[in-house]
């Protein structure tokens, strides 16, 4: 059976009955149905050829080629134009690698440095009673900076105003009475707290007095080792080597970490210093050292420098370490900013604090008290 025996295309709105005679698959008349699209019976009708196009509506897949209901022809939707593509971002142009930042203010570091360092030495070779007057400023002046950041940050109240008397005191009598009376004005001092915080309530006594006796200790008591030093014949040299060995490790550390630093020393303290800085601290100490034992100190030696060196460096990187855990537990940087480019007077006496000790015991050992 072929396509003609079933009159009209399927999709029409006649379909013919069998036993109409003649005229059997006409269509009716009227003008649901264009004459012109009637086929004679001999006549077969081609199957057009359409797209293979996606149909949308109602139109079904197996239509195609077929005119729709109500005898419109169908007619493939137009394709669709692909939507434009998202500009793809040009890839940003390669940054030049920054210069390392000393993280301060270098000049006025600097300049601050080397004021404090001629006050120092003209103070110390001038008259030795002044620098005893430069180095209770500086205690009082640090124990009033330690105090206020513990109140602020802890609200701890170690008290102040015993804690300036006694430190004077002590490093006064240390000058005047060695090593007793530095440990007799140090043992004063700490009562001298005991009583003074009486005078408020009790509640949070043991936690202020505590603090107070570790700053009696940490900052007046240290600092009476360089009173010590100056007692001796040859006092204003040891002084001056304890200084030089101090800042040369420090100096050393700096430059050598800043430059080829990469390890961290003790990345949970201090993140800035490095495995690197170390090293370079315990060479240009030892190397200060050996110098400074041979010109300065009489009767010293070189090989004697080089151990003062290696002690004055790990004495120095300690004590740095050590402000640099109370700084952190106190969530701040700088202990003050009396000091431009240094911050207050603490930041520059935690490695010379520990290191006065160190260094007045070696040089009593190696040339003896003078």
């Amino acid at each position: 059976m072929n396509d003609s025996s079933w009159g009209a295309p399927p999709g029409t709105a006649y379909w013919g009955t069998p036993g109409q005679g003649p005229g059997q698959g006409a269509p009716p008349a009227g003008p649901a149905y264009d004459a012109q699209d009637a086929l004679l019976p001999s006549e077969t009708r081609p199957m057009p050829i359409v797209p293979d196009v996606p149909v949308s509506g109602s139109v079904r897949d197996d239509d195609r080629g077929a005119t729709r209901t109500g005898g419109l022809p169908f007619r493939p939707e137009p394709p669709q134009e692909p939507m434009p593509s998202a500009p793809q971002p040009v890839p940003a142009a390669p940054q030049p690698p920054q210069k390392k930042s000393a993280g301060r203010d270098l000049g006025a570091a600097i300049g601050v440095g080397v004021g404090l360092g001629a006050v120092i030495v003209a103070s110390l070779f001038v008259v030795k009673a002044v620098f005893i007057g430069v180095i209770v400023v500086a205690v009082v002046v640090g124990l009033w900076e330690l105090t206020s950041r513990l109140q602020e940050r802890k609200g701890i109240k170690a008290p102040l105003v015993p804690l300036a008397v006694g430190g004077a005191a002590m490093v006064v009598a240390g000058y005047v009475r060695g090593t007793e009376g530095a440990w007799v004005a140090m043992s004063l001092t700490a009562l001298a707290v005991l009583v003074w915080r009486m005078i408020e309530p009790p509640e949070g006594y043991l936690k202020d007095v505590t603090a107070g006796v570790f700053a009696a200790f940490y900052v007046p008591f240290l600092a009476t080792f360089v009173a010590l030093m100056l007692t001796a014949d040859d006092g204003p040299q040891r002084v001056l080597t304890f200084l030089l060995l101090t800042v040369v490790s420090d100096t050393g550390a700096y430059a050598i970490g800043w430059r080829f630093g990469k390890h961290k020393l003790a990345p949970r303290i201090s993140p800035g210093k490095t495995r690197e800085g170390l090293v370079g601290a315990v060479t240009f100490a030892m190397a200060a050292g050996a110098l400074c034992m041979e010109f300065l100190i009489d009767g010293g030696a070189w090989w004697q420098g080089l151990l003062i060196g290696l002690a004055v460096a790990a004495s120095a990187t300690l004590g740095d370490l050590g402000e640099s855990m109370i700084k952190r537990d106190l969530g701040i940087k700088d202990m003050g900013t009396l000091l431009p480019g240094h911050g207050g007077i603490m930041d520059r006496l935690d490695s010379l604090l520990p290191t006065a000790p160190v260094v007045w015991l070696l040089l009593v050992v190696f040339v003896g008290s003078g």
